[in-house]
C-alpha cells in the first residue's frame, strides 16, 4: 500500500541530469487519456525524448515505441486502458522489438502489477519522465523497468514541451495536490503540491506567443494554490504578470478550488482584458453533509458567496463546474440539494459523473452503498437539468455579436469554421466570405441560433 510518507525529498540545488541515451531516430507514438494535465505531460515527455534522437509519430503501426499516458481518476478510465493494452498484442506481433510503456497516474497507482503482463516493458509515474530515455534503451536490451517514485520538487520547469501544431497551448504551472478529497487519488498518483518559478512560466508563455500561439491555459490540480515562495508570489500575481507579458494573447486557467478562490484573483481577472472571463469552479455536491464527507473544506454557502462575488465583479463571466452523483451514503435529499444548487447558480456547462470508488482513498473505506441504477438515474437527472440550463443561457446569446478565436474547419462541414468565445462557448459559422482571415484570428460573429452545446452564427457586417 502506498502512502504519501513514501515520497522522497530531492535536492533542488542538485537535480539529477537527464540520462544520455541516444534514440537513434526511433519513432515514438504517445497515446494520451484523461485530463488536460495528461496532455501537457505528454508534450513534456516528447520534449524530454526529442534531444535524445526520438521522433514523434501519430501512427502506432509506424512506431518503435508506444507510450500510453494514463488516467486513474475513475474506474472506467482504467478499464479503457486495460482494453487498449490488449490491442498491443497486434503491434507486438508486427514488430517484435516494439517497446510498450504505461505512464502517468495509472502507472503510479498499479505499479508492478502492470509488468505482470508480457505486453508492458516499462512503467513510469508522472515524476519520472526524465528517466524514460534510459528505460527505453534498457527495454531494447530485454530489461523491463519501473520508475514510480514521487517527488516533492519535480516541476519540469526546464523542459520545453514538444507542441507540434495548434493555436492553443497547455502550460503546466504546478504539480500535485494537498487537498486530499476523500474520493480522489491525485495526491497519491501525482504527489504533493509544488510550483514552478514565476519567471519560468512567463518565459514559456512569451515563447509561445512568439511561436504563433494565440491562447494558453495555465494548468494545475488546484492553480489557486500556486506559490512562488522565493518571490512571494501567488496565483493572482502570476496571472497578472502573464497577462501583462502577452497582452495580445488569450489566457485561461484550470482548475480552481472554491476554498482558495480569493477576491484578489477575481479582481485580477476583471482587471485584464486578455484574461478570459470564464471560471471552472468544481462544486461536486450541493449537500453540506456530502461535501463534508468528501473533505471539500467549504460549505454550500461559502461556494455561493464566491459565485456571487464573481458575478458582481464580472457580470458576463461564464461558469462551469464538476458534479459527482451517487457519492457514499448520498440520499435522495442530498441529490435534490445538488439539483437546487445547479438551478441557483445556472452554470453554462458542467462535467458530470457517477461516483467511482478508488482504492487507497478514504472514501473507499466508506463503502460504495448507492446502487448503480440509482447513480445512473440521478446522473441522468443532473445531465438533463444542465442541458436545459445551458440551452436557455445559449439562446440568450442570439442576436449578440462576439469575438471568436478561429480554431479551424468544423468537423460538421468543410464549409464552416469553428471557434470559441472569451467565455469558452463553441461557435460554428460559415467559412464562405472569410477572405483575409485565417486560423488564429479573432473575428466578430453574430449569433443566429443556439442549442445546449453550440452557438451558430455568421460573420458580423463591418
Amino acid at each position: 500500500m502506498f502512502s504519501v510518507f513514501d515520497i522522497p525529498v530531492l535536492d533542488l540545488n542538485n537535480p539529477q541530469p537527464a540520462p544520455n541515451v541516444d534514440g537513434g531516430g526511433a519513432r515514438v507514438y504517445v497515446e494520451t487519456y484523461g485530463c488536460a494535465m495528461n496532455t501537457s505531460d505528454s508534450e513534456i515527455l516528447l520534449g524530454i525524448l526529442k534531444p535524445h534522437g526520438y521522433t514523434a509519430t501519430d501512427r502506432p503501426d509506424d512506431a518503435d515505441v508506444i507510450l500510453i499516458n494514463t488516467c486513474a481518476i475513475r474506474d472506467n478510465a482504467e478499464r479503457r486502458i486495460h482494453d487498449r493494452l490488449r490491442h498491443m498484442k497486434f503491434f507486438k506481433r508486427k514488430n517484435r522489438r516494439l517497446v510498450v510503456g504505461v505512464l502517468g497516474c495509472m502507472a503510479e497507482r498499479l505499479r508492478s502489477t502492470l509488468l505482470e503482463t508480457q505486453l508492458v516493458d516499462l512503467v513510469v509515474g508522472p515524476d519520472e519522465y526524465r528517466n524514460v530515455p534510459e528505460l527505453i534503451a534498457a527495454a531494447y536490451e530485454g530489461e523491463r523497468g519501473i520508475a514510480v517514485k514521487l517527488s516533492r520538487v519535480e516541476t519540469y520547469a526546464d523542459i520545453v514541451p514538444l507542441r507540434t501544431e495548434g493555436i492553443s497551448a497547455w502550460v503546466s504551472i504546478m504539480r500535485g495536490c494537498d487537498k486530499f478529497c476523500t474520493f480522489c487519488v491525485v495526491p497519491f498518483t501525482r504527489g504533493r503540491e509544488r510550483s514552478r518559478p514565476l519567471a519560468s512560466v512567463v518565459d514559456e508563455v512569451k515563447g509561445l506567443y512568439e511561436g504563433g500561439f494565440k491562447e494558453i491555459t495555465m494548468l494545475g490540480q488546484n492553480v489557486n494554490s500556486y506559490r512562488d515562495e522565493a518571490n512571494g508570489a501567488d496565483f493572482s500575481d502570476l496571472l497578472s504578470r502573464v497577462a501583462r507579458a502577452v497582452p495580445q494573447m488569450r489566457i485561461r486557467y484550470s482548475t480552481s478550488h472554491p476554498q482558495d478562490m480569493s477576491d484578489k484573483l477575481i479582481d485580477t481577472m476583471a482587471e485584464h482584458n486578455n484574461i478570459c472571463k470564464y471560471v471552472h469552479l468544481p462544486v461536486q455536491s450541493g449537500s453540506n453533509r456530502i461535501l463534508e464527507l468528501m473533505n471539500r473544506t467549504y460549505s454550500v454557502s461559502h461556494y455561493l458567496e464566491r459565485i456571487a462575488r464573481i458575478r458582481a465583479i464580472m457580470p458576463d463571466a461564464a461558469l462551469s463546474t464538476d458534479v459527482i452523483s451517487g457519492f457514499c451514503t448520498e440520499s435522495e435529499d442530498d441529490h435534490q440539494q445538488t439539483l437546487q444548487l445547479m438551478r441557483d447558480v445556472r452554470y453554462d456547462g458542467a462535467y458530470m459523473y457517477a461516483y467511482s470508488p478508488r482504492e487507497n482513498t478514504k472514501a473507499w473505506k466508506m463503502g460504495d452503498d448507492v446502487p448503480d441504477e440509482v447513480k445512473s438515474r440521478r446522473l441522468e437527472e443532473i445531465i438533463e437539468q444542465q442541458r436545459l440550463i445551458s440551452e436557455e443561457l445559449n439562446i440568450v446569446e442570439v442576436g449578440k455579436t462576439m469575438g471568436v478565436l478561429v480554431e479551424g474547419r468544423s468537423k460538421r462541414s468543410e464549409h464552416d469554421w469553428i471557434g470559441r468565445t472569451d467565455s469558452n462557448k463553441k461557435v460554428i459559422f460559415p467559412h464562405d466570405g472569410l477572405a483575409g482571415y485565417s486560423v488564429g484570428d479573432i473575428v466578430n460573429v453574430t449569433v443566429e441560433r443556439a442549442n445546449s452545446a453550440t452557438l451558430f452564427g455568421a460573420l458580423a457586417t463591418p
